[in-house]
């Protein structure tokens, strides 16, 4: 591994190494970027760069060795959500009265600790932020600095004030990294304290040409697909399961279907002048055959497992209506790159052409409505049927 390895942003890398290379790295630094942009990872290299025991150089600027003993055990953090549930686990087995006063923290190499949200209020806590106070003024053990990479932009107030008496007076051989998807989640006072460095997104022809090397398994049809659902964010895509994605769209173009084509066959009953007679054979089926919807929505059952696929069939969903808005601005003939889910447009276009910009805004209405009967623990599969009932009308 070295800086080449990083995917995109080749501006903001350069002029961090730049930094390295005069020996003016900043004590604090904002990476800033959506999930899976590639912040954490471009932190670790940067956390290996200042400590690796046989520095190199590429293009004329310092890079690591990724062979030494500091790279690879700071390399080591970098799954983080296996590091992460192995920390919580071990917390979990401790007695009660230590479990409370345990935090979660990430460490492989002595000078390089990683703080990630606590659990299960999932923010940094003042407790991680004395832990950082505690030990940032001690002088490295095995490498020349120490670096503290804060995962998330979350915290409890008491933490977010601790954190800025430490960032007002640094030690010289301490940098503290922090990550966030939203720079205005961090106080003004800790930004005005750091240097910001923004991640942009990639080009989905970019992130294909990646997912080639990472799952040359996949046809180019399935790279397009993960491409644009990814959003720009290399590490999504990476670790996109398509295979789930792919289920939840189906279950997610099922609820659609039904509910838009009862609710096409509903305006043309009211349309027709037949429709007040008793006579009328389609009267008494309006809403058509509803057994393929219950089949999906009877699968989405409670528990943790039933709460993750509820959470991916609603973004699918979102996706989806997302697509039909697009379709009906002439997205299909215009700007086909708009459409996500491209390897399905055709079908896409045909469900679009039996409803409206109306439907589609009520659909995401009543989707935000199942997200908060979610929040309040109401059975997911009346939710999403409810749903599907909403749109008939």
């Amino acid at each position: 591994m070295s800086f080449s390895d990083f995917q995109g942003n080749s501006e903001i890398v350069h002029r961090l190494r730049e930094m390295l290379a005069r020996e003016r790295f900043p004590h604090a630094v904002v990476l800033a970027g959506a999930q899976g942009s590639g912040k954490y990872t471009l932190a670790l290299m940067l956390a290996q760069a200042l400590n690796c025991l046989n520095p190199t150089e590429t293009d004329g600027l310092p890079d690591f060795c990724g062979k030494c003993a500091n790279c690879t055990r700071i390399a080591q953090a970098a799954t983080l959500d296996a590091r992460f549930a192995e920390a919580v686990e071990a917390r979990d087995n401790l007695r009660e009265t230590d479990k409370k006063e345990t935090r979660i923290f990430v460490q492989t190499h002595p000078d390089v600790l990683v703080i990630p949200p606590d659990p299960p209020q999932m923010m940094i806590k003042v407790d991680q932020v004395r832990r950082v106070i505690e030990t940032i003024y001690y002088r490295p053990a095995e490498g020349r600095e120490k670096v503290y990479i804060i995962t998330d932009s979350a915290f409890m107030k008491e933490a977010a004030n601790s954190l800025l008496k430490v960032l007002e007076e640094p030690p010289e051989f301490a940098t503290i990294f922090l990550l966030t998807e939203n720079t205005g989640e961090l106080l003004p006072t800790i930004r005005s304290r750091a240097m910001v460095f923004t991640l942009g997104a990639l080009t989905a022809e970019e992130i294909e040409r990646d997912l080639a090397k990472q799952h040359p398994e996949w046809k180019p049809a399935q790279r397009a697909l993960v491409a644009r659902l990814s959003e720009g964010a290399v590490g999504r895509a990476r670790g996109f399961d398509l295979g789930a994605y792919t289920a939840a769209r189906a279950d997610a173009l099922t609820i659609l279907k039904s509910a838009a084509l009862s609710s096409a066959n509903q305006s043309s009953l009211n349309q027709s002048p037949s429709n007040q007679s008793s006579s009328n054979p389609s009267s008494s089926n309006r809403g058509g055959d509803h057994s393929e919807l219950f089949k999906v929505t009877e699968s989405y059952r409670p528990g943790a497992e039933g709460r993750e696929k509820m959470e991916r069939l609603i973004r699918t969903l979102y996706s989806l209506l997302r697509d039909l808005v697009v379709i009906h601005s002439g997205g299909e003939s215009g700007a086909p790159d708009l459409i996500r889910n491209l390897d399905i447009a055709a079908e896409l276009k045909r469900m679009a052409e039996s409803v409206d910009f109306a439907w589609i805004t009520a659909a995401s209405d009543a989707l935000a409505e199942v997200e908060r009967g979610m929040r309040r623990n109401l059975l997911r599969s009346l939710s999403l049927d409810a749903f599907a009932a909403a749109m008939e009308k």
